[in-house]
């Protein structure tokens, strides 16, 4: 089974998830099927947030990029597809992070995000990271449509 990010957005240098980026974090993210998207990520010693525990921007960055994976995906399922030379056919317009306990620095953690809305103007997605059959950090994430000027 393919990554989203490698079958949709192979050449995207973002941090958080851009397989050409070599520095980044290069989150893998996967369809199971039944509308939701997973994902593992393993922390690497640098992203301590100081405490011992997994930093918190490092925790919002996967949540976004995990959420964007299965915007692509919702977009690209209903021919949604980038305008205008765009790498990508949405952009994150918000993105609302709980925190709801320490994520561990030390382990990997999951990923789980399913759409909530969606139209070709915006795509809503609900997105957790897990740890443990507990979450400790969710957020609803609002895409809109990128329409390069």
């Amino acid at each position: 089974m393919d990554a989203l990010q490698d079958r949709y957005f192979a050449d995207l240098p973002c941090f958080g998830c851009g397989p050409a980026n070599e520095k980044g974090l290069r989150l893998k993210s996967y369809d199971e099927g039944d509308g939701t998207v997973v994902a593992t990520f393993t922390p690497w010693p640098e992203h301590d947030n100081g405490a011992g525990f997994l930093n918190g921007g490092i925790i919002a960055t996967v949540l976004d990029c995990h959420s964007g994976a299965a915007v692509t995906h919702k977009a690209f399922a209903h021919g949604w597809e980038p305008l205008g030379g765009a790498l990508l056919p949405f952009v994150t317009a918000g993105i609302d992070v709980r925190y709801k306990r320490p994520a561990p620095l030390r382990d990997s953690v999951s990923l789980v995000a399913t759409i909530s809305a969606a139209d070709e103007s915006a795509i809503t997605a609900e997105v957790r990271l897990e740890h443990d059959g507990k979450v400790r950090a969710e957020a609803t994430a609002l895409w809109k449509r990128w329409r390069p000027r």
